[in-house]
């Protein structure tokens, strides 16, 4: 189990402040202006914003976002994003990692859950517009991926997932 990332009331201040100027801007925008990481950025949002559980739910997490329809996930890579916007794929556990088992078109990937320490449930306006994501974190800080709730054709979020999104996070965050 890695240990949880760390957040000092300093950094909460430096957040808190940043947002008193602009609510709207991802937190991985953030990351250069404040010279934190997206883990410690994000745990440092107003705790109405935010619900932490530990890493080590991050199987059984997964094991249920299969049956939520179209999500999107998204990956931070080398100042590069990747998002794929399918339902998110079954995995099992094989040679140490999850693995991701999509069909054509879906996510594929082998992920190592060990190393996820923070798992994070946020509520925070994404460029004008409400939005949910459930972030999975190293005990570095960095983001590994995330998952944000899906959309209709007219760009609404599925209220039965921010119905399934708010269960999980009353019932896992600590």
């Amino acid at each position: 189990m890695q240990q949880a990332i760390i957040v000092t009331s300093e950094t909460k201040q430096r957040v808190a402040e940043y947002l008193e100027q602009d609510v709207h801007t991802p937190v991985s925008n953030m990351v250069d202006s404040l010279k934190l990481t997206e883990g410690e950025i994000t745990l440092a949002l107003p705790e109405e914003m935010i619900a932490r559980a530990d890493g080590a739910l991050a199987q059984s997490i997964l094991e249920m976002m299969p049956t939520w329809g179209k999500v999107t996930t998204i990956v931070h890579s080398g100042g590069s994003v990747f998002e794929f916007k399918a339902a998110f794929p079954k995995g099992k556990l094989a040679h140490g990692y999850y693995n991701l088992m999509g069909r054509e078109g879906q996510l594929h990937g082998h992920l190592r859950l060990e190393l996820v320490s923070d798992i994070v449930f946020v509520s925070k306006p994404f460029r004008g517009t409400e939005s949910h994501y459930i972030g999975f974190f190293d005990s570095t800080g960095h983001c590994v991926f995330k998952i944000y709730l899906g959309r209709d054709k007219k760009r609404q979020l599925f209220p039965e997932q921010i119905e399934l999104f708010n269960a999980m996070k009353q019932e896992l965050a600590k």
